[in-house]
């Protein structure tokens, strides 16, 4: 028999064995995951085509975003009972959260109805309205802040935090691009001055940096540094891009899991077989006299913003996958002369945007390319006052409460208003409607499913809607 100091050294506890099996089981899992990461094939995020998890309705993405914030109460969401009590302290139910307007501001603008469901539409939306059968105007947006640049986070990230990746860098992500010598996004910011959050608005965030957006200019050069400062003879070029090549492939082999390393290789790459394309692609000077002046070329108002979206057609006609057109500073930011200031982003903006939607029906590109419009947020019923103020002279503030977007083209069904806010324009109050459902909806129409859209990040599987319950609007599909 055993004696006492022999059982004493031979007996183990309950608690000491599962210590022991637990150490061996987390050395044997560790064991095998070295083992598979040795192994793996490297990493490496590009822009090579994927497929849709469903058929898509749209294959490209054209962003007009307006930054600032558009007034829905002038433009979009008609409102009699404004108009009616203007001049009047807002009704409790609608009094301003901080107390910032001061009484109810009606619009003088008028309202009209067009095409066969006679959908209304500002007077200061004339070339908009024409395509009044083609739009879908969703008039129960509503935000989470007040703030220009937390509520553009939100519209393009889905969180009001920075860092995330933008909706165009999803829809990089999750397709990839047709054409490979072009980027999958492409952002034409406005040539007079950056819009607010600068290259934010086109980021990829925490997304691999290949996924981010080429900003593209509109004056000058497409891309600054794209065409090499001497020339080269025979097929030099070609053999110096072939031995590059080579060594970024060894290169990338011995780092699998740089995502920067791939992103940098892989713009060079793209730079390269841009040098051929990209000048072509935005090139307007090869567009007829009668385009130049439907744009609203030959219009020093309607210049700018005309020629983006001419250069937005071009884009999407060759294969890019998501196009977002911005605006300087933030022109729809109306706090003094409401009235004045939003007329003068509407003819800067509306004879460019209709003639976009008559050019890409009429090359039969409207089915397959979707049309997004709208700002971070609206603007406050009320009238807001600052310095001196008079009457005619009011601003409005800043509303994510309540507010309208528009979608057109990409299988959206037009002809339609979704949803409602309240009698003054204040509140949404009918078919809510949060930014994850506008993304789940956007994301369907490219063909892809907003849960399953996932990206690893810190041990999370991220998504463009995050933890929100989204629901694509079935409503506005046709």
């Amino acid at each position: 028999m055993m004696n006492l100091t022999t059982r004493e050294h031979y007996e183990i506890s309950r608690r000491q064995t599962l210590k022991q099996l637990g150490a061996g089981l987390g050395g044997a899992i560790l064991s095998t995951l070295l083992n598979e990461d040795a192994n793996a094939e490297p990493r490496i995020h590009n822009l090579t085509p994927r497929a849709p998890t469903h058929e898509p309705k749209a294959k490209a993405i054209i962003q007009l975003f307006m930054h600032g914030g558009p007034s829905q109460v002038d433009l979009l969401d008609p409102k009699p009972l404004l108009n009616k009590h203007a001049g009047e302290a807002p009704p409790e139910s609608v009094a301003d959260d901080e107390q910032r307007t001061k009484y109810l501001l009606g619009t003088p603008f008028t309202f009209r109805k067009h095409g066969e469901a006679g959908i209304e539409f500002s007077d200061q939306l004339p070339s908009i309205a024409k395509h009044a059968d083609k739009i879908a105007v969703i008039r129960s947006m509503y935000g989470e802040h007040r703030n220009h640049e937390h509520s553009i986070w939100l519209a393009q990230t889905g969180l009001i935090i920075p860092g995330r990746p933008t909706l165009g860098s999803w829809a990089a992500y999750g397709l990839g691009t047709v054409n490979q010598n072009l980027p999958a996004y492409v952002a034409l910011p406005d040539p007079q001055g950056p819009s607010t959050d600068g290259a934010r608005n086109w980021s990829s965030g925490w997304l691999p940096p290949v996924y981010q957006g080429t900003a593209f200019r509109s004056e000058g050069a497409p891309i600054l540094n794209l065409h090499p400062s001497k020339s080269l003879l025979g097929n030099t070029r070609e053999r110096k891009l072939n031995l590059l090549r080579s060594l970024n492939k060894q290169h990338r082999e011995r780092h699998p899991d740089e995502m920067e390393l791939d992103a940098r290789i892989n713009n060079l790459e793209l730079a390269a077989r841009m040098q051929l394309t990209a000048t072509d692609a935005i090139d307007i000077s090869r567009e007829s006299a009668t385009t130049h002046e439907a744009y609203g070329l030959n219009n020093p108002v309607t210049q700018s913003y005309g020629k983006r979206c001419l250069m937005a057609r071009r884009l999407v006609e060759r294969g890019v996958r998501f196009v977002q057109i911005m605006m300087k500073s933030q022109p729809w930011d109306t706090h003094t002369s409401n009235v004045e200031n939003t007329k003068k982003c509407c003819l800067e903006t509306d004879g460019p945007v209709g003639a976009l939607l008559t050019d890409l029906q009429q090359r039969g590109l409207l089915d397959s390319t979707l049309v997004l419009w709208g700002g971070e947020f609206g603007r406050t019923p009320g009238a807001e006052l600052r310095g001196n103020a008079a009457k005619g002279t009011e601003g409005r503030d800043h509303h994510p409460y309540g507010f309208s977007v528009w979608m057109a083209g990409g299988g959206i069904k037009g002809g339609q208003t979704y949803g409602a806010t309240d009698d003054f324009g204040y509140r949404s109050v009918d078919k809510r409607t949060k930014y994850s459902d506008y993304h789940a909806t956007v994301l369907h129409q490219l063909g892809l499913n907003h849960e399953e859209l996932v990206y690893e990040h810190n041990g999370r599987n991220e998504r463009l809607i995050d933890v929100y319950d989204a629901h694509v609007i079935k409503e506005l599909i046709a």
